[in-house]
């Protein structure tokens, strides 16, 4: 991968990246970790991981760590392997997405914390008007630790100190990652899209992107689940407010919802006085990361590498170097608290995900007094079915279905007498069955999983910068495991 990478990524290109990111980096507060890896950028010799997520308040659910570490700890193995080449982690923001309404909360113990405004646009040019709000409602279910106070100020730093969402979340992502050498990229950059810029053209005159992914979509289906459809073009014009699709028309290209179109000639001058407007959608957007980075591997959740799977016949056909793809590091946290009571409860870790109605019944079965299991006797009545049936086969075969019918009702029956044993069974023991159901759902949150629920501030309060550290050391990108961890 380095090979072909390095034989496709230019010297000119790396150039604009590294003032991109200098551009980028503006008044921010930098580790000597991270300067020394915008500095190694230059060098021909230095290849990146990337992980990419969207603009979440506060960073959303709590996989947008495990994303990070992955792509910082498989940086770590990749330069321990090949000591003469680095490897720089690398967080590419989403900023020009629009879907604000699934960035706009996280969840902190339960509440809600939402940030309550309208929106238009990319998300990341969004100023942080009303965040003032937002931080009283935080500091208002949070407890009065040392940690708490550091969130806060944390919080307050972020959204109360900078101009738009793009800049909040990239003061975010460097406070936690600053000491990894974290470098943040974000593509609403005009001389990022301007490396871009002949691919764009490619998509608005021959609209190559639906004809291979679709090609690629057809040789899976149905036996893969498509992720992502096409469009004629997929792009998006931008401005401030304003991120509408560009769809073609003949000769004429129209941004949708508004009266903007332009001519063949007009859209190429449009382009090239201002390719910061063109934005690629979901399908378009992983070909443009590779473009501008020296890119070897991109981390992502299992929708995301769905997806990047549909791409790779339309990177082949535009030249443009597919990356390796890799599943980040999934995990289940768990306090000391929890930890007791699951041992208290006599659940294993192998238990802890059944479905949650499967391991109550799985418990009451273990405690209770009278044999709730029926299967012993459903194997019996199966037993003397089959003879009945053998019997009608060799004196009248039409009394089969008189057997078969009979069968059918015997086995409900029991089924339904097993239903209300347990049943019964759940009363007598309720105080049981509450405790499993309320530890449970602390540790899967409306029976999902723990990462895609609850926001990392949860457990930073309770162990700070600490946290962190743990999960670097713990989390092997290349285990291909699901981490249970304990705190």
């Amino acid at each position: 991968q380095m090979e072909e990478k390095g034989m496709s990524y230019t010297d000119s290109q790396r150039k604009v990246l590294v003032k991109a990111l200098a551009r980028q980096y503006e008044g921010f507060k930098l580790s000597d970790r991270t300067e020394e890896n915008l500095g190694l950028l230059r060098d021909a010799g230095t290849f990146t991981v990337t992980t990419g997520h969207q603009l979440n308040l506060f960073t959303g659910p709590l996989y947008f760590l495990y994303k990070i570490i992955s792509t910082i700890n498989l940086c770590r193995d990749l330069k321990r392997r090949y000591p003469k080449k680095n490897f720089v982690p690398v967080y590419w923001m989403a900023t020009e997405d629009h879907d604000f309404e699934e960035i706009q909360f996280f969840n902190f113990r339960g509440n809600r914390v939402a940030w309550q405004r309208e929106s238009a646009g990319p998300v990341g040019r969004l100023s942080l008007e009303g965040m003032e709000g937002v931080c009283e409602h935080f500091a208002s279910l949070m407890g009065n630790s040392r940690n708490s106070e550091a969130l806060l100020q944390m919080f307050r730093k972020a959204y109360l100190g900078h101009k738009n969402l793009s800049e909040a979340t990239r003061y975010l992502a460097n406070d936690l990652f600053a000491m990894e050498g974290l470098v943040i990229v974000d593509g609403d950059d005009r001389e990022l899209k301007r490396l871009f810029a002949p691919f764009v053209l490619k998509e608005i005159e021959s609209q190559n992107c639906v004809e291979e992914v679709g090609k690629t979509n057809s040789s899976l289906y149905p036996e893969y689940n498509i992720q992502v459809t096409p469009r004629e073009i997929n792009l998006f014009y931008i401005e401030d407010d304003l991120r509408e699709r560009i769809i073609s028309e003949g000769d004429v290209w129209r941004v949708n919802h508004t009266e903007k179109s332009f001519t063949r000639k007009e859209i190429h001058r449009e382009l090239e006085d201002h390719p910061e407007r063109f934005s690629p959608n979901a399908l378009m957007r992983p070909l443009y990361q590779e473009v501008v980075l020296p890119n070897l591997c991109y981390i992502g959740g299992g929708g995301e590498i769905a997806y990047w799977l549909q791409l790779k016949g339309y990177f082949e056909s535009l030249q443009v170097a597919f990356p390796v793809l890799l599943l980040r590091n999934s995990v289940l946290l768990i306090d000391q608290k929890q930890e007791k009571k699951l041992e208290r409860l006599g659940i294993s870790d192998r238990e802890l995900f059944l479905d949650r109605q499967e391991l109550i019944r799985r418990k009451v079965r273990e405690i209770s007094e009278i044999e709730i299991d029926l299967s012993g006797e459903v194997g019996k009545l199966q037993e003397m079915f089959n003879r009945l049936r053998e019997l009608a086969k060799s004196t009248d075969r039409s009394f089969i279905g008189a057997v078969n019918a009979q069968e059918k009702k015997q086995m409900n029956g029991l089924g339904n007498l097993e239903k209300r044993l347990m049943k019964a069974q759940k009363r007598k023991y309720m105080e049981l069955v509450q405790r499993i159901t309320a530890l449970h759902e602390s540790l899967f949150p409306k029976e999902g999983l723990q990462e895609r629920q609850a926001n990392f501030s949860e457990f930073y309060e309770d162990y700070g910068p600490e946290l962190i550290k743990l999960l670097l050391a713990s989390l092997g990108p290349l285990d291909m495991e699901f981490d249970l961890i304990r705190l």
